[in-house]
């Protein structure tokens, strides 16, 4: 099953399919190991949905949830 990253739940697990970003944001993005293959594991969510946390390549990253809306998964 496909979904963007924005939608994950918490403690939820998956696979990234594609990075649609472009430009700098791509770049950041692909410069802070979230690349297609790897695995991201939802940590965390602000109460108001904005940032999120992630768990990839071991280590914890914020993302702001439309730069996360650019990471497509693989469930």
């Amino acid at each position: 099953m496909e979904k963007l990253l924005s939608a994950f739940a918490i403690g939820e697990t998956g696979t990234v399919r594609a990075v649609s970003g472009t430009g700098k944001l791509r770049r950041r993005l692909f410069d802070m190991g979230v690349t297609p293959g790897a695995v991201i594991v939802m940590k965390k969510r602000a109460p108001l949905g904005d940032p999120i946390e992630i768990s990839v390549r071991g280590y914890e990253l914020t993302l702001r949830k439309d730069e996360a809306a650019c990471v497509g998964m693989e469930v």
